[in-house]
């Protein structure tokens, strides 16, 4: 009988993850591998029946999990109710420390003898260091997805591996944008503009009206304007209800996409894109799209951030290349006019676009080890730990 192997990811880009990580461990051992945890719709593709429905914990900053902390620490409860009693060979958690941490944390203070992974590793370079040597005192092991992470963990005795960003196996590069196009009735004269508000409740609540007035704007200065919304299951009504439904309502026609092949050729006949930041800059930069990137969060935790951040940008791309090549619109700065000028700009100057697309290809050569798949150097190290 195969390794037990217990994974939990709660939102749609740790489920993304978590399924690549799956597949890559079934082809390292040959299927002789079994599943256990939490999971969204792409892990239970591959094999995994989730403990429950982790929808309730796609939450954003501390003043939005307050309000649910009775349920999310319910469900930390059973999370590791559940692990006791099925004592898998190791635990993998993907991100979403405000629910994983906690679950790490019960295990190793009961000194649980289960390893403990966490896949992704927290921020700290970017703010909050003190969270490397908390880290150290909940789990054995760290798989992170950037070069320079290790660094910072290793010093509070936490072994780290990095094994690649994940985004490079999404299939970004290879979408078909005059498929989508004909399948979706959108002719080849119109100007197609992707608007992405993110995949939490609350991303899409705050930056879709925002995104719905730039939209106004561009049709005003592009009337055969075409908008695609591709979106996840998470926020999936909420976007379709806001995006006018079947009843319209936007200033141009919109078209909502949810599945991922979809997605990808929605990205490849798009023109720019506006997005909540995030992973979704790293899947347009492999589709070679230009586009800006935009984010609010409750002012308290905006005002956290930035008393706490140490670093220029928030975008991944702009921390690789150094410098700011992709428009960051921040709570501020997150407004309709001001994101209609970036995507006028980038959809009337072709050496913009041009030099948005050279700064992709430098940040994305930064994120794997060697060209090895990410997922296969993830299972190898996963596989690794339970031989050890």
């Amino acid at each position: 009988m195969g390794p037990l192997i217990y994974l939990i990811a709660c939102e749609p880009s740790g489920d993304q993850l978590g399924a690549m990580l799956m597949t890559a461990l079934k082809e390292q051992t040959g299927g002789n591998v079994r599943f256990a945890g939490v999971g969204g719709p792409l892990m239970t593709a591959a094999g995994l029946s989730s403990l429950f429905d982790v929808r309730d914990l796609a939450l954003l900053g501390v003043f939005e999990v307050l309000p649910k902390a009775r349920m999310v620490l319910k469900r930390v409860k059973s999370a590791v109710a559940d692990i006791d009693a099925k004592q898998p060979n190791i635990l993998v958690t993907i991100d979403s420390w405000g629910f994983t941490g906690r679950v790490h944390e019960r295990l190793a203070k009961r000194n649980s003898p289960i390893p403990r992974v966490r896949y992704v590793a927290p921020q700290v370079w970017a703010w909050r260091p003190g969270r490397a040597k908390q880290l150290s005192r909940w789990i054995n092991h760290l798989l992170t997805l950037l070069p320079f992470e290790p660094a910072y963990f290793t010093p509070h005795g936490l072994a780290a591996t990095w094994v690649g960003h994940p985004v490079l196996e999404s299939g970004y590069t290879a979408g078909d944008g005059i498929a989508f196009r004909k399948k979706h009735n959108i002719a080849l004269d119109r100007r197609v503009v992707a608007v992405l508000p993110g995949s939490r409740r609350s991303e899409v609540t705050r930056l879709l009206p925002v995104f719905k007035e730039t939209v106004e704007i561009l049709a005003e200065r592009y009337p055969n304007l075409h908008v695609v919304m591709p979106t996840v299951d998470t926020v999936a009504h909420e976007v379709y209800m806001a995006s006018g439904g079947a009843s319209g309502g936007w200033a141009a026609p919109v078209t909502v996409v949810m599945d991922d092949a979809q997605r990808r050729d929605a990205f490849a006949a798009c023109e720019c894109a506006m997005a909540a930041s995030g992973t979704v800059s790293l899947e347009l930069a492999l589709a070679g799209i230009p586009h800006v990137i935009a984010y609010k969060v409750n002012p308290m935790s905006a005002m956290a951030f930035r008393m706490l951040a140490k670093t220029r940008f928030v975008n991944l791309i702009n921390i690789l290349v150094g410098h700011e090549a992709v428009p960051e619109r921040l709570q501020g700065k997150c407004k309709p006019e001001v994101i209609a000028d970036d995507l006028t700009l980038l959809m009337r100057d072709e050496m913009r676009r041009v030099a948005q697309r050279a700064d992709f290809s430098a940040a994305l050569s930064k994120l794997s080890p060697g060209g090895e798949r990410p997922s296969r150097k993830a299972a190898q190290a996963v596989l690794g730990l339970i031989r050890k």
